[in-house]
């Protein structure tokens, strides 16, 4: 008897084509892109930097055609839960991306995209 756990085997779920794609991967094998954000955030206290992340976001979610809501938050309990110490903050499912700069669209862009 081995002591030493076997690797699990990788799951698959069927992607929208109905091909099986892996959990982790965002392109399948018939080339379909599965979403796998669910969730931006961006945190803040209401000043102009903070906005500017904001619409930054937008624009990148809109020109990748992104089918997720931008959220922003100021309500300074939820920031703090993310551990946040310097604003404006992104959060991409529920991950600190980003704290006290304004990310421009090419560069929220690269991220989304990872």
């Amino acid at each position: 008897m081995s002591l030493f756990k076997k690797n699990p085997e990788k799951q698959t779920t069927a992607c929208s084509c109905n091909a099986s794609c892996s959990n982790d991967a965002r392109v399948c094998a018939c080339g379909h892109r599965e979403e796998s954000i669910h969730s931006i955030k961006v945190l803040g206290s209401g000043c102009p930097s903070c906005h500017a992340l904001y619409e930054n976001c937008q624009d990148a979610v809109k020109e990748l055609g992104l089918s997720v809501d931008v959220e922003y938050i100021t309500d300074i309990q939820i920031i703090m839960s993310y551990g946040v110490m310097s604003m404006p903050a992104l959060v991409i499912n529920d991950k600190v991306m980003s704290m006290g700069k304004v990310l421009k669209v090419p560069d929220l862009i690269v991220m989304l995209n990872k």
